[in-house]
């Protein structure tokens, strides 16, 4: 194997004290050495191919530079690209790198995982989970640096970055409003979680703002089986829709808890004989690319900010690293904007 270079090898090169090296390579404030010197350091360890010791800084500095990234399932959906992506750009921003580990809800298997991650002496940790959902931290990360991803704690004392749901559901609404509908069905699951629960708030205020009547007829729920799976949201999606679509009177247009269930309510309106978005307008959530493009017209949604939550999350955990002890304030609380994508599915409403 070959020989690691260390900054003794690059001091002999240089012809300089390995203090002066360690100075120079460290960013050392206040040292004195002349511009020549720190040009030759430095060109010497690129020539030799130093590369500092991590564990010995760590040791050093009581700083590992890495993350603990743990999730339920996230790592596995097909939002986890840009949650990671934007946690892991972020990261690497500061020089840092993630350990991501997936525990896919066991509980025996997050417990070990947390244990590795503190063994290796994390700096801080993203606890994330799915659907926006209150969790209750493990004990074992109370007296590390932590911050909750895509999900709320119980006692409002950790950090957290979350979509605005209910701002994301009064975008939609509001998108098919614009255009003239007022009678607008609701397509949604059964799961009883905050997104839901949000989403149908931001209907209600844009209905509102609109000046129509909430009519809870409008909100057709069905269960996904199997819970959580792309077959199922858009099975459910098609029975909520069609249900709607059959009604004595039916809607001019449909907002979609997800742009899996919205697939569904693409077929409902097909058997019905109803084209997109010429009778029938339709708006998703999430943005899940490969669907809303996939489908013909494609379909307009509401996008799930899960690039910049991975970022912003990063962000609120290097702040506390910084100031270890100190209880986060309410700017440690984002609610973080979930902006309208248009596309082709909505247009004025039809004569009924």
């Amino acid at each position: 194997m070959a020989r690691r270079i260390g900054i003794k090898d690059v001091a002999a090169a240089a012809g300089v004290s390995t203090a002066t090296v360690s100075h120079i390579l460290n960013g050392v404030e206040g040292k004195r050495a002349s511009a020549e010197t720190r040009q030759r350091v430095l060109q010497v360890a690129a020539e030799l191919g130093y590369a500092p010791n991590g564990l010995a800084r760590g040791l050093r500095t009581q700083r590992s530079q890495t993350i603990g990234f743990i999730s339920d399932e996230i790592a596995t959906t097909p939002n986890a690209g840009g949650i990671i992506l934007g946690a892991q750009e972020a990261a690497a921003a500061q020089g840092m790198v993630l350990l991501l580990v997936n525990t896919g809800g066991d509980a025996d298997l997050e417990r070990r995982s947390i244990e590795m991650l503190l063994q290796r002496q994390v700096d801080g940790v993203l606890y994330a989970a799915m659907y926006h959902r209150v969790v209750r931290l493990p004990e074992s990360l109370r007296s590390t640096p932590t911050v909750l991803l895509d999900a709320r704690p119980e006692d409002l004392a950790v950090p957290f970055v979350v979509p605005d749901e209910v701002q994301g559901g009064y975008t939609a609404v509001r998108e098919l409003t614009g255009h003239g509908h007022r009678r607008i069905g609701m397509v949604v699951g059964t799961a009883d979680i905050p997104a839901l629960h949000g989403r149908i708030e931001g209907y209600r205020k844009a209905l509102d703002e609109a000046g129509v009547a909430y009519d809870p007829s409008l909100v057709a729920a069905e269960t996904a089986v199997p819970v959580g799976t792309a077959a199922g949201d858009v099975a459910a999606g098609y029975r909520a829709a069609r249900r709607l679509l059959t009604a004595e009177k039916r809607p001019t247009a449909l907002f979609c808890f997800n742009d899996r269930m919205a697939a569904g309510a693409y077929r409902a309106a097909a058997e019905s004989g109803l084209s997109v978005p010429g009778d029938l307008s339709v708006v998703g959530f999430d943005n899940q690319e490969l669907v809303c493009e996939a489908l013909y017209p494609a379909l307009s949604t509401v996008q799930l900010p899960h690039y910049e939550m991975g970022a912003r999350a990063v962000a609120q955990l290097l702040a506390l690293t910084k100031t270890p002890g100190r209880p986060p304030g309410p700017d440690a609380q984002e609610l973080l904007s979930c902006p309208l994508v248009a596309r082709a599915s909505v247009a004025s409403p039809p004569r009924l």
